[in-house]
């Protein structure tokens, strides 16, 4: 049988071992010690998302070791790892996770770095039987509507960014405005930021949804200059950030209060304009003192000669999510034995304990709501304190 070569570097290899055992036969997923445990990871590793992707493979790869002791192994069981860039369409993302399961026969599934390239994929584990961790899709609907019970995910959703961000900025009769990508991430976002902000007195006096791929936000910012709140929550990811031209067009000195979660370290050094806002945090290498993040940033800085980012904590807790369960049935990949095992389960994470909550397998864990400083040469995340995860748990709206 063929053996796949690494490419390059790891992160962007399209196919990378983590042990060099021969490739498996069968789908069944039993515990057999000459049969690696296979597990399939889509993610973003060019395109738009390319950082996120790579920050999820680093994490994901780093969790593995961490989680096995470096020894990429359960029960004599050597875990394969195999990376499959979705290119950040759904379309793509289909055909891969489907080469994932019908070629390498891959026990489980792990990503994506979109949340539309997950939302396309999640039929696919159902019809296969096959347990998904999602990370780091955010999207509600994929612990909602479009749920399964093969479906479990590290990654937070829009309604835990959501409660943060308005515990940070929310009071009665405040106005605010939102500006966010026009799809599924950006509008569960919105939702669920709107939800927690009215619930908290707050009103949205304008919603507003700019194409994911834009570079001028002219138009958008305008009308909501024109709407006059007092706060803009923005909800975004990518590389084309709107910070810029908030800054050029003067909202701060418009009244306006800029607030939002801090993004990746590239996004964050071009966030000078917002210093002094107050927002939230998913991840930042300072703010989690656990051991586990202590251990993610010694290794990180020794093996990249950098920090670990945004979404390299959440590639390494699904990593040590997918090695506490497969320890849990003594390596038995199987749907069936893994599916009751996980539920409710909890494991330690760079940024603390995180359960899966059974009523729709999601990963209930710490945020930071935080004030943006000036640092060195970025401004910096300060803690101003640690939202626990039953402060942020999400409604559960899953309906199966």
């Amino acid at each position: 049988m063929k053996r796949w070569s690494r490419t390059g570097l790891s992160i962007l290899a399209s196919v990378f071992f983590l042990s060099t055992a021969a490739c498996s036969t069968g789908t069944d997923g039993a515990a057999d010690p000459n049969k690696p445990i296979k597990i399939g990871l889509l993610a973003s590793t060019t395109g738009a998302l390319e950082t996120y992707g790579k920050q999820t493979v680093n994490g994901f790869e780093l969790g593995i070791d961490y989680a096995t002791g470096g020894k990429k192994e359960i029960n004599g069981r050597k875990i394969e790892v195999i990376v499959e860039d979705t290119e950040t369409r759904p379309e793509v993302a289909v055909q891969k996770a489907t080469k994932l399961i019908e070629e390498y026969e891959v026990d489980l599934l792990v990503g994506a770095s979109s949340s539309a390239d997950t939302l396309a994929v999640l039929p696919l584990a159902e019809d296969y039987k096959k347990v998904m961790i999602v990370e780091p899709a955010v999207a509600d609907s994929i612990t909602g509507s479009d749920w399964n019970q093969y479906i479990f995910r590290t990654a937070r959703n829009s309604s835990q960014d959501a409660v943060a961000g308005a515990a940070a900025i929310a009071k009665p009769g405040v106005k605010i405005a939102t500006l966010a990508p026009d799809y599924a991430f950006g509008r569960d976002g919105v939702t669920a930021f709107k939800q927690a902000a009215e619930k908290l007195g707050a009103k949205i006096v304008h919603e507003e949804y700019a194409d994911p791929k834009a570079t001028d936000f002219t138009s958008n910012l305008q009308k909501i200059i024109n709407a006059k709140p007092e706060y803009l929550f923005v909800v975004w990811s990518g590389a084309n950030t709107p910070w810029n031209q908030i800054g050029d067009m003067k909202l701060k000195d418009r009244g306006i209060k800029i607030s939002t979660g801090v993004p990746d370290i590239h996004a964050l050094k071009t966030m000078n304009v917002l210093v002094g806002m107050e927002g939230f945090s998913v991840y930042h290498h300072s703010l989690p003192q656990t051991e586990v993040n202590k251990w993610l940033v010694e290794q990180h800085q020794k093996r990249f000669n950098e920090p670990p980012d945004l979404f390299t904590p959440g590639g390494m807790s699904a990593a040590i999510a997918a090695v506490e369960a497969l320890k849990k049935t003594n390596g038995d990949s199987n749907a069936d034995k893994l599916i009751p095992v996980m539920e409710g389960m909890s494991f330690e994470t760079p940024k603390g304990k995180m359960t899966f909550r059974k009523e729709d397998h999601q990963a209930l864990q710490t945020m930071y709501a935080v004030k943006l400083e000036q640092g060195t040469d970025m401004p910096k995340p300060v803690l101003i304190r640690e939202l626990t995860p039953e402060e942020t748990a999400p409604p559960i709206i899953n309906k199966k």
